[in-house]
């Protein structure tokens, strides 16, 4: 079933990529040179197009390019608040550095008695720590199977548990909703001492 269900979504990928050279004009599409259908061109036009978008933004005049872009953008009211929203997202997410998910944390969430996974995000909240009694922190409860939607809430940071488990162990958990539980305890020291042997 792995299997198959790796194929499917290659081959919708695949197919994907092939319907972009329907952009190209008609008289330069490969079908119309070529005289054949080729599958896979699409991914072919798809990496070139990636490569030349990274080394022309890489530049100094690509820079000055996205700069030029996001000006404008700057100027577009809605669309304006949408971009700096989401590129502050993006980039505290993907960057490197970043601390975007510190720790993996229960949370009785939504009631009193169900726990749910939660992960720090910041303990740093400013004009909200300066406007409540308790020590908060703000935790992402992401929904399942899809992490990357879920809620942000601040809470007193004496009412989580903080788990052991990585970050990565604590998203695949969620991803398999529930089926890959991290060893723990003896189940880790078993798994250490069985991998040390091998």
């Amino acid at each position: 079933m792995p299997l198959g269900i790796t194929f499917l979504v290659v081959r919708a990928i695949v197919g994907f990529l092939d319907k972009t050279l329907l952009l190209l004009p008609h008289d330069y599409q490969p079908d119309v040179l070529l005289g054949i259908h080729i599958p896979g061109l699409g991914v072919v036009l798809a990496v070139i197009l990636v490569l030349a978008t990274g080394m022309v933004v890489a530049n100094f005049l690509g820079k000055r390019i996205v700069a030029a872009w996001e000006g404008l953008l700057a100027r577009i009211p809605i669309v304006r608040t949408l971009y700096a929203g989401i590129k502050q997202i993006m980039e505290a997410v993907l960057a490197t550095d970043a601390k975007s998910f510190s720790k993996v944390l229960l949370l009785e969430y939504p009631r009193k008695g169900v726990w749910s996974f939660a992960f720090m995000t910041s303990d740093q909240l400013g004009e909200v720590q300066d406007k409540t009694v308790a020590k908060v922190i703000s935790v992402f409860i992401p929904t399942t199977p899809n992490p990357t939607s879920g809620f942000v809430l601040m809470v007193p940071a004496e009412d989580v548990i903080e788990l052991e488990m990585s970050v990565e162990d604590g998203l695949k958990m969620i991803i398999s909703m529930g089926v890959v539980v991290p060893p723990w305890g003896k189940d880790k020291l078993l798994a250490d001492t069985t991998a040390n042997k091998e």
